[in-house]
């Protein structure tokens, strides 16, 4: 049996814990900034997707890319999220006004 290699599976492991990571962020994000902070999960998607690709080791520029993609996923699920509070499945900021408040 030769030698383990245990950098796939931390990968996997980080990769997990970054988007469980990313789920109550979105929330959080939408409760206080509604869709408007969408461009701050562009923002970080590009600056992973940059370090990811300058990065010297493949490990961290793996992780980096997982990062890069939960952020831009995370601008699909700002939106989504706003579909949920309209829906009652999530609770509404009493201190935002909403788009069909008016």
């Amino acid at each position: 049996m030769g030698v383990l290699h245990f950098e796939g599976l931390l990968i996997g492991i980080v990769t997990f814990l970054v988007i469980g990571l990313f789920h109550p962020i979105v929330v959080k994000a939408e409760y206080y900034w509604g869709t408007k902070c969408w461009w701050l999960f562009l923002v970080m998607g590009i600056v992973g997707t940059l370090l990811s690709l300058w990065v010297d080791s493949l490990f961290i520029s793996a992780i980096c890319g997982v990062f890069a993609f939960s952020s831009l996923w995370s601008i699909k699920e700002v939106f989504e999220q706003e579909e949920r509070v309209k829906k009652g499945w999530f609770p509404r900021n009493p201190a935002r006004r909403y788009p069909w408040d008016e």
